[in-house]
């Protein structure tokens, strides 16, 4: 009988790791997607439990069903991912959660880089030859982050099209964004800087609903997303209140809410 392969459980940057293999069947997400819904209905006055689905990127189906060897960690909201100046190791992609990043300067001043959501690559500067990470990775929300060795990335990049051709969209559409973020911050007021900002923290780029819940944030994390002052954030939050922009809720019921109509102030002239 052949021996049972040794348990590959193990730490990763203080987060819970294991091994992630393409033919391992991943377990359901308990607290995103994968939460289990009592979604109660009536069949011949039968009454019936149906799991809902847990969210599929991309990213994570091309590493399952390509077997990239990969590891897993989880991150609480607040957790360092990884440091400025820490040794850059592997590419990192956020299967769950929103990842912050931001930057210090030899004077001490800290500035955000950008706000990564859930099927974001992270760490990518390391395919590029960076040794050295030249930003601070912070968890926003609870995070499920995936690790691919550089030289395992770079390997898999040479030989598979698929994963080739969605790393270029990812770069693609990041460049994108980092254009569009040094446009808000030269051209745009205030205001606009800010909406534009929570429309982005509840992922209002790519869904139709009539609102959504924006994550748990602070109010010197928004100062520094927007280069705005603290005063200036409170003044603008109440403003977006009065006027049925954000609407706030229980925490059973979602939290702070940012309704669609928000976006009647970045498209404004």
């Amino acid at each position: 009988m052949a021996p049972r392969p040794p348990s590959s459980r193990h730490r990763v940057d203080g987060g819970r790791s294991h091994d992630v293999r393409g033919a391992a069947r991943p377990r359901a997400d308990r607290t995103a997607g994968g939460t289990e819904m009592a979604l109660r209905q009536r069949d011949g006055g039968a009454m019936t439990r149906q799991r809902a689905r847990p969210t599929a990127h991309k990213g994570g189906i091309l590493f399952r069903s390509l077997h990239v060897a990969t590891t897993s960690a989880t991150f609480e909201p607040f957790a360092t991912i990884f440091a400025q100046g820490d040794r850059c190791a592997d590419v990192m992609y956020i299967e769950k959660g929103r990842v912050k990043l931001s930057a210090m300067s030899p004077q001490g001043r800290t500035a955000v880089v950008c706000e990564l959501q859930a099927g974001a690559l992270l760490g990518e500067g390391a395919l590029a030859g960076q040794r050295r990470r030249k930003s601070s990775a912070e968890a926003m929300t609870a995070c499920t982050i995936i690790r691919i060795a550089t030289a395992e990335m770079r390997r898999r990049l040479h030989g598979e099209v698929a994963l080739s051709d969605w790393l270029r969209s990812q770069m693609l559409a990041r460049n994108a964004r980092l254009e569009q973020d040094i446009v808000d911050h030269i051209f745009n007021g205030t205001e606009k800087r800010l909406a534009r900002a929570l429309l982005l923290l509840a992922g209002f780029d790519g869904h139709q609903l009539p609102r959504r819940a924006l994550p748990r944030i602070s109010r010197t994390a928004l100062t520094d997303m927007c280069g705005l002052t603290r005063g200036t954030v409170d003044r603008l939050m109440n403003s977006f209140r009065k006027r049925g922009f954000l609407e706030r809720q229980t925490l059973q019921n979602g939290g702070l809410q940012i309704h669609r109509s928000m976006m009647n102030v970045v498209l404004q002239d």
